[in-house]
């Protein structure tokens, strides 16, 4: 009797999954979250479980500790692994050349499967969409341009596009496995990171919008959910759904006073939905990313969106180096330039960003982020002309290379006083003199 391929493939991948795989337990965690089998802190407290036995030398899959702890049951746990259960993935399964593996992410917008490109004999990543969004033209729409987005770049820190299509009226988008974990699911165990470490990740995917800006294209959803780690260190941007061109003038007229991005990490100028946002949006967004890695808390918290937001157009930041005092004042330096609510103020290249995070990383002063203001800033300021001159950040701290002198300007009356004072004086002497 012939065996099914994908069978195989499938106990495979299940046999690696009970060795413990972080792609593996981050979903797990999230799935067992959002089917609402476990609360955010049970998840928590199975992960330090999970670390406790690791430093032991027990390597244990998150899915293991769960069912033993009885979270979850098996049959609930297979639920959330076995893709065949999942309307979406008996399509996928007929897609030519691909073979379907399991269902490694699912969100409101996208479910992602872990599959094999049979041509090549490679695994990949497909993301399809829900099919109550596939009915939708402004979402397929969205969901094509971030295949061709992402089909413009090739970079080793920007997760590769492979295929885009539709089969069986379902929208799908072929890319690059990434074996690993995002930012996102670091942050969400409690952990921060170490100058170092977020340096070395920062970098990377500033190297990687600076590839994309030099095309063209801003991102604007940048945020730790989109930022994935592979097992050796390399850090990926993910995500193009809001991706598009600069000079894209009737997209930008069509989303004319609409805010595209994420709260916790928004520029105010996609807040306010400019026609003309640009890549100092993206500089913005992975400052706000970088505050949140090194402090643990996001730049601005709130209870609703719009909240948040507002604070991110009124409310001074709190420099990072006061939340962790371990951090360089070069790089909370850095971060408050790259977090300037006005973008005149942002670092105004990502060429320049990655000249301050490479000083900063070797140790030495961020230039660029103790330079002072343009001029066409110092004009805006003095004439009041600047759209954000009273919501602006203020000015990074070493930008503030002066000293504040005292008022030299008396009150009247004192200056009366003193005179009258030095009169009396004048005419005592003159007295004395005669």
């Amino acid at each position: 009797m012939a065996t099914n391929p994908s069978q195989v493939d499938r106990k495979n991948d299940a046999a690696a999954d009970s060795k413990g795989g972080s792609a593996t337990d981050s979903f797990i965690g999230r799935a067992a979250v959002d089917a609402k089998l476990a609360l955010p802190e049970e998840i928590q407290a199975c992960i330090a479980k999970q670390e406790e036995l690791k430093a032991k030398g027990k390597e244990v899959s998150l899915a293991d500790i769960l069912v033993k702890v009885g979270f979850i049951t098996k049959t609930q746990l297979r639920r959330l692994l076995n893709p065949a259960e999942d309307s979406a993935s008996h399509s996928l399964h007929q897609i030519p050349g691909f073979q379907i593996m399991r269902k490694i992410g699912a969100g409101a917008m996208a479910s992602v499967y872990k599959a094999k490109q049979l041509s090549l004999d490679r695994i990949v990543a497909i993301k399809i969409l829900p099919e109550h969004l596939s009915e939708d033209p402004e979402f397929v729409e969205r969901f094509y341009k971030e295949g061709k987005a992402a089909a413009k770049m090739n970079h080793n820190n920007i997760v590769q596009a492979i295929d885009v299509g539709e089969y069986g009226g379902y929208h799908y988008f072929v890319m690059e496995f990434v074996d690993g974990q995002t930012v996102y699911d670091e942050l969400v165990k409690s952990r921060t990171y170490s100058e170092k470490a977020a340096l070395d990740l920062i970098i990377q995917i500033a190297k990687a919008l600076e590839h994309a800006h030099a095309r063209g294209l801003i991102h604007r959803d940048v945020k730790p959910k989109n930022i994935m780690i592979t097992k050796d260190g390399t850090a990926k941007l993910a995500d193009m759904g809001l991706a598009r061109q600069a000079d894209d003038a009737a997209a930008a007229q069509a989303e004319k006073g609409r805010a595209f991005g994420t709260p916790y990490y928004i520029a105010p100028e996609q807040i306010r939905g400019v026609v003309d946002v640009d890549f100092r949006a993206d500089i913005y967004s992975l400052g706000a990313t970088l505050y949140n890695m090194v402090t643990g808390k996001v730049p601005f918290e709130g209870s609703t969106p719009t909240a948040i937001m507002q604070k991110h157009l009124k409310q001074p930041l709190t420099p990072p180096d006061h939340l962790n005092k371990s951090l360089s004042t070069g790089l909370a330096e850095v971060v408050e330039r790259m977090m300037a609510k006005d973008r005149n103020v942002r670092y105004q290249s990502t060429t320049d960003l990655l000249m301050d995070l490479a000083r900063v990383q070797k140790g030495q002063a961020p230039l660029q982020a103790r330079s002072g203001f343009d001029d066409k800033l110092l004009e805006d300021l003095a004439t009041g002309s600047s759209e954000d001159i009273f919501e602006s950040s203020p000015p990074p701290r070493a930008a503030q290379n002066y000293v504040m002198v005292p008022n030299s300007t008396y009150p009247t009356w004192l200056v009366g006083f003193a005179l009258i004072e030095f009169l009396i004086i004048v005419i005592l002497i003159l007295a004395l003199a005669f």
